[in-house]
């Protein structure tokens, strides 16, 4: 999701991601198979080996105030284990490795929403992307003959994985620009939050 140009002299609209990253090992086999698939399909596989939790985009002076809500989120979020099975599709534009464990991803994703959403709304044409459909990408954006033909291969084929999530991270970029860089890691800390009144409005 990339924001509409609407852009103010002296503020900068940056773009967010908030992702967790598996192991680096797992990440390789994931970037084997989606190196594999842009070379026999002439896709583009996108970014990185990652699950996408939300994207958004906002002003950067808003960022000390996101970071610290996701901060919030994460000291009360509890480490979980996240398992990877074969493959699915978004017909006809999408294939992607199936998460099997939804459950806690979407549970964090609610929260996420709940509490930092209107963080992180831009404005009405540009509202942030919450992802309660788990999956880490292989290729989007594919031609109906990438898909076809893509889709019948990958979903013959077969994939396992696992591991434990116990971190989110934001990614940020400036509009624009093609590298993201990271902005902030959230350790799973599951320890009691109490809010302070007041601190839900600010």
């Amino acid at each position: 999701m990339v924001a509409k140009d609407i852009s103010i002299p002296g503020y900068k609209v940056v773009d967010y991601m908030i992702i967790i990253n598996p192991h680096q090992e797992l990440r390789n086999r994931i970037e084997e198979v989606k190196a594999e698939f842009a070379r026999e399909y002439k896709a583009s596989t996108g970014f990185g080996a990652n699950l996408m939790l939300a994207s958004f985009s906002q002003y950067e002076m808003m960022e000390d105030r996101i970071i610290n809500r996701l901060k919030n989120i994460a000291l009360g979020s509890y480490p979980f284990k996240v398992e990877l099975k074969d493959f699915g599709s978004f017909p006809t534009h999408t294939i992607y490795f199936k998460v099997v464990s939804k459950i806690p991803v979407q549970e964090l994703v609610k929260k996420i929403r709940s509490e930092a959403q209107r963080l992180m709304k831009l404005n009405d044409e540009n509202k942030p992307y919450f992802n309660l459909e788990p999956h880490i990408t292989i290729a989007r954006k594919l031609k109906p003959w990438q898909y076809e033909k893509g889709w019948l291969e990958f979903s013959a084929k077969s994939f396992t994985g696992r591991f434990i999530a116990d971190e989110m991270i934001l990614l940020k970029r400036l509009q624009g620009e093609a590298k993201w860089m990271v902005a902030k890691r959230f350790q799973f800390e599951n320890m009691p939050i109490e809010i302070k009144q007041g601190e839900l409005f600010s």
